[in-house]
Parts: structure tokens; sequence; C-alpha cells
């Protein structure tokens, strides 16, 4: 357990190796990329089964959506960073000439991660790229719930990284909130609403910048027009992957109802394909974190009032069926929080309109999902609707994308990252002005005139 005094004597030193300037040289960056590559993949199997042991996360879950995740982001990282780290040379207006203007891109100092428990491993490093790649020193706090994963994090990062510019502090609440007393250059927070409201309470004191990755209820709207047993295994990938806890899953459908029947049982199909008639035998299955979570996931089913299929479930090992509950009521619980968890609720629309409603009452979330073969009602969602990530036809594949952005709006969060968009959120992309002493054109000095004021209007 980490005391108040040690996390300000981390801190005090991890702001001093900033001052050196060190983290700046684009070679210290890439060794420390290199070394962070390493670390994945010399330790590989070690992650894997922290996580499993953590969440019950299959082997190739792990990898895909958590180690090899990563990888991919250094490698993206590596592969752009000496032009991402370039001046960006922008025009100059006449007024100003002769000039060069450009942005030119610096890091910010010392950024605090504070990871999430249900991709423990990714939720802290993927950050970290983007820290390092910006050139800055980190504090990382990773979830004290997922304790295996915490502390293989803390134990193999100050084997790969440099010990002076980066620290991992474990440990529960009490920590969390001694180091939010701290004064970073930026915060980094992924979890849920209520503690990001915290997290930004305690960042005001400072004017500390922080960016919140929430989450939210994410829509799946099934038109009519699609290929539907294509669009149910996407659906059942993206929802039941970790069971069902990650904050851009499916969180309900909107089917239209001239299909809502055959779509329900195509699911009930592809969902005995990818996990079998008990899905507790399954080792692709994952389990729910902790004993509260799964309460809370219980009483959704039980006071949802409506048809559920699956809801089968073992307290000892906190095991929960993929379950449907179809035509739940809109005050029911389960439609006004993120699910988070194995369920899925399905509710019909009569037309787009009827579902632009649904969707537009609620708070803004975190992910859209459409699934259409028809371009015009495509554009109808994409214009009328607001998220922080769409993706047409599938579910969460665009998160492999490391060109695209990421992030939520509104309720679901603020600021982006992922690529070039992680290292300009960690750098402070400053606007410089270079002028020389010669052509000191007199017109912008008082005393002024008609004819000072003509030309000024000309050359602005």
């Amino acid at each position: 357990m980490h005391t108040l005094e040690d996390i300000e004597s981390t801190l005090l030193s991890l702001k001093n190796t900033f001052a050196t300037g060190k983290t700046k040289a684009y070679q210290w960056r890439i060794e420390q990329l290199n070394g962070l590559m390493r670390l994945c993949e010399v330790h590989e199997k070690d992650i894997c089964e922290a996580l499993s042991l953590d969440l019950r996360k299959c082997y190739t879950e792990a990898y895909l959506q958590e180690v090899g995740y990563v990888k991919a982001d250094i490698k993206h990282t590596q592969k752009k960073l000496k032009k991402w780290m370039k001046p960006r040379r922008v025009s100059t207006p006449l007024l100003a000439f002769p000039a060069k203007s450009f942005h030119q891109p610096e890091p910010l100092g010392v950024v605090f991660i504070m990871g999430a428990w249900n991709f423990p491993f990714q939720l802290v490093l993927a950050p970290l790229v983007a820290a390092i790649g910006a050139g800055n020193c980190a504090v990382m706090k990773p979830s004290e719930l997922t304790p295996h994963t915490s502390k293989l994090i803390a134990k193999l990062v100050p084997q790969y990284l440099d010990s002076d510019a980066f620290a991992v502090v474990e440990g529960g609440k009490e920590v969390s909130t001694d180091l939010l007393k701290q004064r970073f250059d930026h915060i980094f927070y992924t979890g849920g609403e209520v503690v990001g409201k915290i997290v930004m309470k305690a960042a005001s004191q400072y004017l500390t910048p922080v960016t919140l990755e929430l989450g939210g209820k994410s829509p799946c709207i099934v038109d009519k027009e699609c290929n539907l047993l294509v669009a149910a295994r996407r659906i059942v990938w993206g929802k039941w992957s970790n069971a069902g806890q990650i904050c851009i899953a499916p969180d309900y459908l909107l089917v239209h109802e001239d299909i809502k029947n055959e779509f329900v049982d195509t699911l009930k199909q592809v969902l005995l394909e990818q996990f079998g008639d008990d899905p507790s035998q399954s080792k692709d299955y994952g389990r729910i974190i902790n004993d509260a979570h799964f309460k809370r996931l219980l009483a959704y089913i039980e006071t949802s009032q409506c048809d559920v299929i699956g809801g089968k479930h073992d307290t000892d090992s906190r095991f929960i069926e993929p379950t449907l509950l179809v035509e739940p009521k809109n005050s029911a619980l389960v439609m006004q929080e993120e699910i988070f968890g194995p369920i899925l609720p399905v509710i019909s629309f009569s037309d787009h309109q009827d579902a632009l409603d649904k969707i537009n009452q609620g708070e803004k979330p975190l992910a859209l999902y459409l699934f259409t073969g028809n371009d015009d009602v495509q554009q109808r969602y994409l214009l009328n609707t607001s998220s922080g990530n769409v993706c047409i036809n599938d579910t969460m594949i665009f998160m492999s994308n490391s060109n695209l952005a990421f992030g939520g709006v509104g309720n679901s969060g603020m600021g982006r990252y992922h690529g070039q968009s992680g290292f300009d959120l960690l750098s402070n992309v400053k606007a410089v002005m270079i002028r020389p002493f010669i052509l000191d054109v007199f017109i912008r000095y008082a005393p002024f005139n008609k004819f000072k004021l003509t030309l000024l209007k000309f050359l602005q």
C-alpha cells in the first residue's frame, strides 16, 4: 500500500526527470516503445494467465483485445512518430508577411493514467503508448478489482521501461483519492460516470485537463434490409465478449418489427453455435468481475417484467448465461442504466423515426451500431444521432483501426485517443510564428487614418 508521502515523492521524482528534457528526444521515446513491445512479447502467456485469473478471459480474447491490441498501438506509433513530432506548417496572412507559421507539438509533463477492470491490461498500457509517444512521464494506477493483472503490471513495467520516468501505483480507493490530490499535467480515466465526475472535480482544483472514457447505453439497430445471420454473429461477438463487460458493447437492440421474431431465433441459434448448450462449460465464456456486479445484473433480469430467454446463473462462480430480454418496458431498471454484462434487451420499432426517437431521448452513447444494406438509412442515422463512435454492419471492430480516434461525447466521455489523436491529446500543440525584422509595415501602427484602415482590411 502506497502512502501519501510515497505518492508525493514518486511524483516529485517524475517531475524532476521531465525537467531534464530527456523524454523529449525521439530516440528515448522509441526505446521506451521498444521496451513496452518486449514486455508484451516476452510475457504474453503471463499476461493472458493473469487475465484468466481475474476475469476468466479465454486466451484468444485476452490476446486479441488486450496484448495484441497494445502491440498494434505500439507498432503504429513507432511507424508514425517521427512525422507526428515534426512542426506542422500552416499558411500566414498577408498582414503578417513575411513570416512562417506552424504548430509545434511538445510534451505536457506527467500524465496520470487510471485503468479500468474490464480490460485491465489494455486500458493501462494503450494510454501509456500515447503518453510515451508524446514524450511524457506517467503514473499508472491499475484497477484493484483485477489484482493479478495489477500486480503483473507493477512487476513488469520497471523491468522494461525507464523507472525514472514511469511508475505504477497499486491500491484501492484511498490510493486513488491520494493520487487525485496531486497536480498532474493530464489525467486519463477509463471507467464509469460516477467516478468520472469525481476525477473531473479533483482535476478542477488545478485546472488539469482530463480525458474521460466512460460508457452509456450504446444502441444497436437492426434494419430489415440486412443479412440477419451475419448481423447476429457480429452482435453476439460484440455483446458477449468478456461476458458483456465492455463499455462499447451493444447495450440494447432495436429491431424492425417485421423481423423481430426471426432475428431473436437467429440470435438463439448463433449463441448455441458460439457457446454451446451449456455456456458455463465453454472455455470461451467469461465471468462477472465481483459479487456486487453479479447481484446488480441479476436484479436487471428479475425486475425486467418481460420474456426472458436464458438467465441461468451460478452464484459461486459468478456465471450468468447469455440472456435476452424481449420487449422490456422503457421504465424497467435494465433500460435506465448501462448494463455492462451478458444481458441484451430486444425492442421492436415500427419505422426509423420511431427508432431515432428512442435513441435520442437518452444520453449520448459511446458507440452506435447499425445493421442495414440501405445507404439512405445509414446516412439518416449518421446525421440524426450523436455518439462517440459509429460502426455500420459490425460491432466493436472499429477499435482495431489505430487511425480512428476513440472517445465519447456528453455523458459518455470527453477526449479522444489512439494513433495521432492520442499523441495530440497528450501533447501541447503550440502555435508558433517567426518573423524577420525586414518589411516592418508602418500601416499597423498608430496614428491611424482611413488610408491605413483600408489597407489593413485588405491585408487581413
